[in-house]
């Protein structure tokens, strides 16, 4: 496969105040160059909010960055400077709806609301010329419109905001569900999906690595059974037209067993929810009498699912070993690196990915711009790894897995790459851009958000 670079740059950010609410409009002159056809040595320039506080000057952030696409692909910078986005949906008519987790003081000083943006590119360049910042101010990670409501997770909650015609709307949160305990932990992103007959799909992440009695604590066992799995580690299902239920009272234990999910989506090829999971850390430092640094970079596998009401994915009592192709019992739990699980307790992966790369949303394509080949198939955003320390950090990319049937046809791929810059990263602080969400616009373009370096970009076909 033939490669090209696509090299971004943005100018200065520009805001006002309209009206009685605090908005941010952004004018962001941004533009992509094919390396192939032209070079440049400029780099990005940082704008300023009203309070002085630089956009996007900080660290590796600030550079100009190659990300590598397949051939006849190619991106521009839709948005830059937001902070941390997160998720992202795309509404029939083009506009952009982000989550911003954190860092949103860098555009809102105040952050008591206004943690959503809404994005307009209103000459169809690529770039969004305007952008409004509405809603609460604790916004995590999950994004979606869903019947002309947009409706976005905090840590602990789902909220829900009627759409009108204005970019941003304008009109209160509406609680949807509350009652979700205090994942922490790193945690606390909450997807939210939607199925063809009204449902509404949140996942609880676990408050722990391995439900240890002490915490990341060497040699401590497991909690058996595990109380976190209560309340944690599983998908509930919600009535999505319904308000003010509780996660407990009111939704249904769709699946259990699954440590942290932040990649979560409804098919609607094949009418089924998928998900990629994140694996557990770890494993030389808690018991390292059954395994070492190398073992550690390379296991478990972030597992690839689909997921039928009342699955059982095997956290914490199991892991899923990538090289030995099984799952094996952890070692909170008597495991010693070889024994494996009872088999067919605990459901197999369809595709194990690498260790530690962190799956952070999951789209199918449904869109007509792309080749045939990419149509049904599924994109998932790798943020990447912090675990293989002190070696080199790895899976900061966007895989695309063909799919036929609503199942893989064949060897997942790299579709983007080279987020992190300069090489070799050996801190996922020192990556300048990590993949964190996938939208897909009405004309068949695609998407990605970047949580490290504040950036959105969006990728067209345009034929090879």
């Amino acid at each position: 496969m033939s490669w090209q670079r696509v090299m971004s740059f943005t100018s200065d950010l520009m805001f006002k105040e309209t009206g009685m609410r605090r908005l941010r409009l952004f004018s962001l002159l941004a533009f992509g160059l094919s390396l192939a056809a032209c070079s440049s040595d400029s780099t990005d320039s940082a704008g300023t909010a009203a309070d002085g506080t630089a956009i996007g000057a900080s660290g590796a952030a600030d550079q100009a960055i190659d990300i590598t696409l397949p051939e006849g692909f190619s991106a521009t910078v839709f948005a830059d400077g937001l902070g941390a986005p997160r998720h992202i949906a795309v509404r029939d008519n083009g506009d952009v709806f982000i989550t911003l987790r954190t860092n949103r003081q860098l555009i809102d000083p105040d952050a008591s609301t206004d943690s959503l943006a809404a994005l307009r590119d209103s000459d169809g360049d690529g770039i969004a010329e305007q952008i409004e910042l509405f809603g609460r101010g604790d916004a995590h990670t999950g994004m979606a419109i869903y019947d002309n409501k947009v409706f976005y997770s905090t840590a602990r909650a789902i909220y829900s905001i009627a759409l009108t015609n204005a970019l941003a709307p304008g009109g209160p949160s509406e609680l949807v569900v509350g009652g979700f305990g205090d994942s922490g932990g790193g945690h606390s992103g909450k997807p939210i999906t939607f199925d063809n007959d009204g449902h509404m799909y949140v996942q609880a992440g676990s408050p722990s690595n391995a439900c240890q009695q002490q915490q990341r604590t060497a040699g401590s066992p497991g909690e058996m059974p595990c109380s976190q799995l209560e309340q944690f580690g599983g998908i509930w299902r919600f009535i999505a037209s319904i308000s003010n239920q509780d996660q407990l009272e009111d939704g249904i234990r769709y699946s259990t067993g699954h440590r942290n999910v932040v990649a979560m989506e409804w098919n609607p090829v094949s009418d089924e929810l998928f998900m990629v999971m994140h694996g557990r850390d770890q494993l030389d430092t808690l018991f390292p009498e059954h395994f070492n640094a190398e073992q550690r970079a390379d296991l478990p596998a972030e597992e690839f699912h689909v997921v039928a009401q009342g699955d059982n994915f095997g956290w914490p009592y199991t892991y899923f070993d990538p090289q030995r192709g099984e799952r094996m019992i952890a070692p909170e739990y008597g495991g010693d690196g070889v024994t494996p699980a009872e088999p067919g307790q605990y459901k197999n992966p369809l595709i194990a990915f690498p260790a530690h790369w962190a799956p952070n949303d999951l789209l199918f394509y449904t869109g007509d711009q792309f080749p045939e080949r990419y149509r049904g198939g599924a994109f998932i955003a790798f943020h990447g790894s912090w675990n293989r320390e002190p070696g080199v950090q790895d899976g900061f990319a966007v895989v695309f897995v063909p799919m036929e049937n609503g199942r893989p046809s064949g060897d997942w791929e790299i579709f983007a790459d080279d987020f992190e810059g300069a090489s070799p990263v050996t801190s996922p602080a020192g990556a300048a851009h990590r993949p964190s969400g996938l939208g897909l616009g009405p004309d068949g373009s695609l998407y990605f958000t970047d949580d490290a370096g504040g950036r959105v970009w969006k990728v067209t076909y345009s034929g090879a």
